[in-house]
């Protein structure tokens, strides 16, 4: 199985969320979650850091990752991980390949139009609200 991660951004305020706009398929043009690939013995958390750092500038300093759900996917071989995790502070932050932006909380992020994931991105941060005190207190 290949591995792969996404990363839930929450300002400090937990008003906005993170995204990038990709560049390239899959979800070309497309607002995404940032994450990436899990390298060969490489853990899951540590990828998450580390994906992270490289697409954003965000580092373990500030913010903590926690593990909401894996979706596995048989047919084309996929474990996807989703992580969230809440700014400690204000960032810069310095793209890698895609640009960056913020989201209100608000958005209608069922829109697969102009989220990528087949509605994964919706479905993951309806988890985050249920267990909002147990991911980001």
């Amino acid at each position: 199985m290949k591995k792969l991660n996404i990363i839930v951004v929450y300002d400090r305020e937990e008003e906005n969320i993170l995204f990038c706009l990709r560049k390239k398929e899959p979800y070309k043009g497309m607002y995404n979650l940032v994450g990436g690939k899990v390298e060969k013995a490489e853990k899951n958390i540590t990828s998450a850091y580390r994906e992270l750092e490289e697409e954003t500038g965000i580092t373990k300093k500030d913010i903590s990752l926690k593990h909401v759900m894996t979706f596995t996917y048989p047919i084309s071989e996929i474990e996807l991980y989703a992580y969230v995790g809440k700014l400690k502070k204000k960032v810069s932050l310095v793209e890698e390949i895609n640009h960056l932006c913020w989201f209100p909380i608000e958005e209608n992020f069922w829109d697969m139009n102009r989220f990528a994931g087949e509605g994964n991105i919706a479905h993951v941060l309806e988890q985050i609200k249920i267990y909002h005190d147990q991911l980001l207190k």
